[in-house]
């Protein structure tokens, strides 16, 4: 098979007219000359850090779609289903991936369970971290979130790390907000990599340390605009990521939007791609060709470097999308799951006023982090404290997904919602099943459809009840890539009638259970203050 086109050549840094000719899936030699299409041939995108599970996709729909965008490869950290059903859960990425043609990089999750501080579904211990890094499938040591057990050198961590560093891979970081000595320590503890930083500050203190940056543009949280300038003196240190993107992003664009954004910033074409077309490949040993003679014929096609258009994409010398189709055909797809509780009724998740102020998580549009605030608390006629529209301080809940057990209940701010309910069994890192709503017979209609489906996201309101199914591990759909996307569209859309004014609701209230990410998270045991990390009450206490 030959190609020919302008060959943007980006290890060289150099733009040359020439023929790829391509023989048994590789490049087999790429010779100049006068004369060629019109089109531009380059090295296709990585995403270098990514949770496929958040597009609510297995890997192989995903796959479908993210070719598409000009999409290669990525480095998926699969620890979402790994902490409901664990090793199983990885080896199902592994092989679901390996039904299509795409080139999916995992990681042995570090922290499963993130903490000490939730419920559940599974554990991977250093030894089943061991058996997944002597998989040729798991490139590296996935993000190590327990950066106070690096700190104060926790056995277990520290374990995992050693086995790490004996099979020669690399280790993922995640440490948001984390400076000076506290980094310095933490890189040289051997964590070669973070997506958390959210302050050009944040990530010059990691880069001086030899850490590289991986800059996240997701669902939920967007640190473009704040991290792109270290693109001009770093170049060999930048990636770039999504961490999460939900389904309906998914099929709008994916790294090659950031490539746009980059460049219509005024950033160096080479500079660019470097970061979101080779680094991942040096840094985590990736398989994937970047139009060398002798790599595999992995590559994109491109209108011009100014438009960015994507014409068509190839993995192992073979079309995979073209013209903004995918020509990845759907497979068979198993479900695997890991769901027991019971419906919970409106009793559950009632708690008597204490008087004074509670403790109210703020949550910020584009941000993992949030705020710890206080708020007077509304109550209702029986004494318990109830959502407070016109302050917008609403309740939430956690209900363990894996075991009946009593709900755990907090406030938060800036969901906005007037009306209804909304409820997801992503919930990170736990996905125990999360909701927020306006009454309490709301959260509980939403949070019973989610428990009778045995996963998914739902939105109630006073017209409607909707739900999106996820059967796969509770946090996947088995369907259509394109499918689901609508589906999820149209629920987004209903929880943005219902009031809520956050760019991604869905997205935003997955992360509202995530204990590693300051300041003030719920969990099925509770309030959780992530700075101290300890749990909180509820309500303020005056000493």
């Amino acid at each position: 098979m030959k190609i020919s086109g302008h060959i943007l050549d980006v290890r060289n840094r150099r733009l040359f007219k020439g023929i790829l000719h391509i023989k048994d899936n590789r490049i087999e030699r790429i010779e100049p000359s006068d004369t060629v299409d019109g089109q531009f041939i380059m090295p296709g995108f990585i995403d270098s850090h990514v949770h496929v599970e958040s597009s609510m996709l297995v890997p192989s729909e995903f796959a479908r779609l993210a070719v598409v965008h000009g999409t290669v490869a990525t480095v998926s950290d699969p620890h979402e289903i790994g902490n409901v059903l664990g090793v199983k859960g990885v080896e199902y990425m592994i092989e679901n991936g390996k039904q299509v043609n795409f080139k999916f990089n995992y990681g042995a999750p570090s922290c499963v369970p993130a903490t000490t501080f939730e419920t559940a579904g599974a554990e991977i211990t250093p030894d089943e971290v061991r058996y997944l890094l002597e998989k040729n499938e798991i490139k590296y040591l996935a993000e190590m979130m327990n950066w106070p057990g690096v700190l104060f050198n926790d056995p277990v961590v520290y374990e995992k790390i050693n086995i790490a560093k004996s099979l020669g891979k690399p280790i993922d970081g995640h440490a948001p907000g984390l400076r000076g000595e506290k980094a310095e320590a933490y890189v040289k503890a051997g964590m070669s990599t973070d997506h958390e930083c959210f302050t050009k500050e944040e990530a010059l203190d990691k880069l001086k340390h030899g850490m590289k940056i991986a800059i996240r543009e997701g669902s939920a949280a967007k640190n473009f605009e704040a991290l792109i300038d270290l693109l001009n003196d770093h170049p060999e240190m930048i990636m770039f990521c999504s961490d999460d993107k939900h389904p309906d992003n998914l099929v709008e664009g994916h790294i090659n939007l950031l490539v746009k954004r980059a460049l219509a910033k005024g950033h160096e074409l080479f500079n660019v791609l470097q970061a979101a077309c080779i680094n991942p490949i040096d840094h985590y040993s990736l398989e994937v060709g970047s139009l060398r003679v002798g790599d595999a014929a992995d590559f994109i096609i491109i209108d011009n470097p100014s438009n960015f258009k994507v014409l068509a994409t190839y993995i192992n010398g073979e079309k995979v999308a073209e013209k903004g189709k995918t020509l990845i055909p759907r497979v068979n797809n198993d479900i695997i799951n890991n769901f027991n509780c019971h419906p919970i009724v409106e009793s559950q998740i009632q708690i008597k006023n204490e008087g004074g102020k509670v403790n109210v998580i703020e949550a910020l549009d584009g941000q993992l982090v949030t705020n710890c605030i206080q708020a007077e608390a509304a109550t209702d006629q029986n004494g318990n404290i109830v959502s407070n529209t016109e302050s917008d301080v609403l309740k939430m809940v956690v209900v363990n997904r894996y075991q009946p057990a009593k709900p755990a209940i907090a406030f938060i701010r800036n969901f906005g919602l007037k009306e209804g309910a909304i409820a997801s069994s992503v919930g990170h890192d736990s996905h125990n099943i999360i909701a927020v709503g306006v009454t309490d017979a709301d959260i509980v209609k939403a949070v019973n459809l989610i428990i009778e489906a045995k996963g998914g996201v739902s939105a109630v309101s006073e017209k409607e009840e909707a739900l999106v199914p996820l059967p796969v591990a509770g946090i996947m759909s088995a369907e259509d890539g394109y499918k689901v996307a609508e589906a999820y569209s149209a629920i987004d859309k209903i929880s943005k009638q219902m009031g809520s004014k956050l760019n991604s609701p869905f997205m935003s209230l997955s992360f509202m259970a995530l204990l590693v990410i300051p300041s003030l998270k719920l969990s099925d045991l509770g309030l959780f203050d992530g700075d101290s990390f300890k749990f909180k009450p509820l309500f303020v206490k005056y000493s």
